[in-house]
């Protein structure tokens, strides 16, 4: 019985190292400070140094940010490849490990495989969808975009999550179906947009446009009323459309908070949401045309939301935890007949008692959109964030809509 006992306290020890050992976040600070300065060779060159000596926990994070950082620097079949190896990783580690549990319930969620937020899952077909759509890949970008509507209607009526749908994902699904010349499909996508995110401002330009061409007498006067002066005139012949896509600022960074859980105290410990300094304004010009991007969705206020929704089931557990050590605590005192040596042996597995802070940082705080009505042809563009002003040139075709995507931080 003595020997069970202390190989449970050894064991609970091991544990406990384990859980503290290394962070995925402190870890691959260089390779952010990389990404966040444009540098993506090197950030890619740390990361995939990452790869070799990471734990298996830590994996699903290195794909997500190799492929936003593949994604970022323009390298889209790349981080096709890539985030579609993050999806599949994504859904396995969904089914729950019995073993993975039990020891979480001893030491602390670091321990566990990384899974993902439900937002960070979303994103990966947002930015899929926006990877096919430079590769002019319509139907594939489509699919993705379906793909992110169907989750989140399934998290929210089945799983009774208080979710929404995404305001980015609907907006794109509008742009798709508008270059495809499904007007119907195009109103119905940009209309759920403006119900989600109503601050469009001149992004509800295509939605005047398509209410009038599909008939909807009364949204187009619902619509004309409230805004008056957005010019939604027919294209002209030859004329064609851009839609910049600006992926702003950086998205919130997890930090430790305690709450109080009946007479636990301040041993429940779970992650909040901070956000890292503000998003930058960012202005887009296009042959004299000049545009402030709209935000569309703004991630920082998405992942709060979807988080809180997760506190009460991480406290849950974090109770059963402080339980199970309690147990184990007061075998040990029982058997040496010390309270002093079970009380340290609390003291001890509690203080690895730490909020798992992970999270996929290398995604942007916020997706703005800027659109222009171009004559065909190539066009430079100019995307002004303070202190990093970009350009970029883009082909126009009559009738068409051409989609631009730029990072900015």
């Amino acid at each position: 019985m003595a020997a069970r006992w202390g190989l449970l306290f050894v064991l609970a020890l091991s544990v406990l190292g384990t859980g503290c050992a290394s962070d995925y976040v402190a870890r691959t600070a260089s390779a952010r400070a990389a990404y966040q300065s444009s540098d993506y060779p090197r950030a890619l060159r740390e990361l995939e140094s990452e790869q070799k000596e990471s734990p298996e926990r830590d994996q699903l994070l290195l794909l997500l940010d190799k492929g936003m950082v593949l994604h970022a620097s323009g390298q889209w079949e790349e981080s096709t490849k890539v985030l579609a190896q993050a999806d599949e990783l994504s859904a396995q580690l969904d089914i729950t490990s019995v073993s993975e549990e039990a020891g979480v319930l001893l030491s602390n969620e670091r321990r566990r495989a990384y899974r993902g937020e439900d937002f960070e899952k979303l994103m990966i077909s947002v930015l899929q969808a926006l990877n096919y759509t430079e590769l002019g890949r319509d139907e594939d970008a489509l699919v993705e975009v379906r793909r992110v509507n169907e989750r989140l209607e399934k998290m929210i009526v089945d799983e009774k999550k208080p979710y929404e749908q995404l305001a980015i994902a609907r907006y794109l699904g509008g742009v798709l179906y508008e270059d495809q010349r499904d007007w119907d499909s195009a109103f119905i996508d940009y209309m759920k947009a403006y119900e989600l995110e109503p601050r469009l401002g001149g992004l509800v330009e295509p939605l005047l446009r398509l209410a009038k061409k599909t008939g909807r007498d009364d949204a187009y006067a619902t619509l004309s009323q409230k805004f008056p002066d957005v010019a939604h005139a027919p294209l002209a012949p030859g004329d064609g459309q851009l839609v910049v896509v600006v992926e702003a600022g950086l998205s919130p960074q997890k930090e430790r908070a305690s709450r109080n859980y009946g007479d636990s105290g301040d041993l429940i410990e779970v992650p909040v949401y901070r956000d890292r300094g503000g998003t930058p304004p960012v202005r887009v010009s296009v042959e004299g045309q000049a545009e402030r991007a709209v935000t569309v969705t703004s991630l920082s206020r998405v992942a709060q939301v979807h988080l809180n929704d997760r506190i009460g089931r991480m406290l849950a557990k974090q109770l059963a935890g402080a339980v199970a050590k309690a147990g184990l605590a007061a075998g040990v005192g029982a058997l040496t007949k010390s309270k002093e040596l079970g009380f340290l042996t609390f003291l001890v597995l509690n203080a690895g008692n730490q909020a798992d802070l992970r999270s996929w940082l290398s995604l942007p705080a916020e997706f703005q959109v800027a659109r222009f009505r171009l004559p065909q042809g190539r066009h430079a563009v100019q995307v002004e964030a303070p202190g990093r002003p970009t350009t970029h040139f883009v082909e126009v075709k009559p009738g068409r809509v051409t989609v631009l995507v730029v990072r900015s931080y």
